[in-house]
């Protein structure tokens, strides 16, 4: 009986373990589909399960068709300018660019991609330098942030000299996607260049 007892349970709990992915699965796009579908859902003609995520995907590609093309561009640049100038709306639109690395200038919040050193036998982390200052001696200490993966928004900040970090050759916003892809997009480690951010 005892036996029994040990085999279901162990059964229970690899059936249940093996389950948890794909009810994980299955529990957000319900969650997705719902938020998406049901402010309309009642007012369509029709409907079947799944349509909201899909017109959302199929509007996602033929804004992202658009964008990709001469004419797409330059109307999402008019876009871009006119939702920047609106009243309240544009300084809050402003600062999401600016957090999702899309900020460039003296006013972008994130400057420049690097990499950290934890040691010779730990790797490196990737960084994004958001500060020049002067310590008290008078000489330039980087402030870094360093986000997490998958959720950049976590992370921590280092003030580090220029001269331990390595700069890394490419856009702040490429750096984020290689962070909420967990490295699946690649940082380019052949443009990779020692010495003091600029």
């Amino acid at each position: 009986m005892e036996s029994l007892t040990r085999h279901f349970t162990r059964c229970f709990l690899a059936g249940f373990v093996a389950l948890l992915p794909i009810a994980a699965i299955v529990l957000t796009v319900v969650a997705l589909e719902s938020s998406i579908a049901g402010p309309w859902r009642d007012k369509m003609p029709f409907y079947f399960p799944g349509m909201g995520i899909i017109l959302a995907v199929l509007l996602i590609y033929f804004i992202g068709l658009t964008v990709t093309t001469f004419l797409g561009r330059w109307l999402w640049r008019k876009f871009d300018r006119t939702a920047d100038r609106l009243p309240l709306l544009g300084a809050l639109y402003q600062t999401i660019k600016q957090i999702l690395g899309y900020g460039t200038g003296k006013d972008a919040i994130f400057k420049q991609v690097v990499l950290i050193s934890n040691g010779p036998r730990e790797g490196e982390e990737l960084g994004l330098v958001t500060n020049q200052v002067l310590d008290g001696d008078g000489k330039p200490k980087l402030m870094v942030f360093i986000p997490g993966a998958p959720t950049p928004t976590a992370g921590r900040m280092v003030v580090i000299d220029p001269a331990h970090v390595r700069v890394v050759d490419m856009k702040v916003n490429d750096a984020l996607k290689a962070l909420v892809a967990v490295g699946a997009t690649p940082v380019p480690m052949e443009r990779v260049r020692n010495g003091a951010a600029s």
